[in-house]
């Protein structure tokens, strides 16, 4: 009994600091999924009492009988894509400048981390501006350099909108990139950079052999957290596109809360949730394994 009191005393007060984060951790995630993974087994509106059970009807139906939530799907990873090679290859470039001492480097550091905190809302009212068919800037431009044959309005085009809407998301979104890659360039010790040029490699080679394989650890996480936060895109697309035109914008996430909305059928975006929530830990893991091979090779 001595012994069981001597312990708690010595481990009791650290339970007791994470106690808090726990119950928190346990009210507002592990119930809401546990919930959350019961309601998808029902058919429900959302207000009645009268749930009934379906089973696994509901992802069945979204698995096999869905095409506009794998179409919603297919345009998350298109801009996934696109911000994997274009938004992180940017900051890649961005990072190694001035990890180099590019003149007024600091000030650059800045400028390329205000987008990431700014509102999408309010980048997707900006970029609604510049992409606007009839005043936009982008217009205007193309028609200052003669090419005015290529202006349209951007954002309501079938066949530039989702693309539109990527590139306002990997400006919004490669600052963070840009600011972790810095991170990590910087904790590569200099003398390693010093004794690459003393046996005669030149910028490639010392990229090749010395930053990459250093970098490899950052360039997962970039890319880990690039494919589950552009898979979860919502804010610039609502605020820009809403999913339109038609449904050529529309997202998994834009997806599931218009079925709730428009539908009130709880029960299957609760399902639809499950599903999406499946397809990014299967993504996530998949692209850890592969870099982890990438690695060892």
């Amino acid at each position: 009994m001595n012994l069981i009191l001597s312990r708690f005393k010595k481990i009791g007060p650290g339970y007791l600091f994470v106690m808090p984060a726990f119950i928190m951790l346990c009210f507002f995630y592990v119930y809401p999924f546990f919930k959350v993974l019961q309601l998808s087994l029902y058919e429900w509106d959302g207000i009645s009492s009268n749930m009934i059970f379906v089973g696994l009807d509901n992802f069945r139906d979204i698995i096999f009988s869905n095409p506009p939530w794998w179409q919603s799907m297919w345009h998350a990873v298109y801009i996934t894509l696109l911000a994997l090679v274009f938004q992180n290859g940017l900051a890649l470039i961005l990072a190694l400048m001035v990890d180099r001492g590019i003149k007024y480097g600091h000030i650059y550091r800045v400028i390329f981390f205000l987008p990431p905190v700014l509102s999408g809302i309010v980048v997707g009212l900006i970029w609604n501006w510049i992409f606007n068919g009839n005043y936009g800037l982008l217009n205007h431009w193309l028609s200052q350099m003669g090419l005015g044959n290529l202006s349209r309005s951007w954002l309501a085009d079938p066949r530039t909108a989702l693309t539109a809407v990527a590139v306002i998301h990997m400006w919004k979104g490669f600052g963070w990139a840009f600011i972790i890659l810095l991170a990590g360039l910087q904790n590569i010790p200099r003398t390693l950079y010093e004794a690459a040029r003393i046996d005669g490699a030149n910028n490639w080679n010392t990229f090749k052999h010395v930053t990459v394989p250093l970098m490899t650890p950052v360039f997962v996480l970039v890319m880990v957290l690039t494919v589950l936060g552009t898979m979860q895109i919502y804010d610039i697309v609502v605020s820009t596109t809403g999913g339109g035109p038609g449904y050529h914008t529309e997202v998994p996430v834009s997806r599931i809360l218009s079925r709730m909305l428009n539908s009130s059928q709880f029960g299957y975006t609760c399902a639809m949730g499950l599903v999406f929530g499946a397809v990014l830990v299967i993504l996530s893991i998949a692209h850890m394994k592969m870099s982890r091979a990438i690695k060892h090779t």
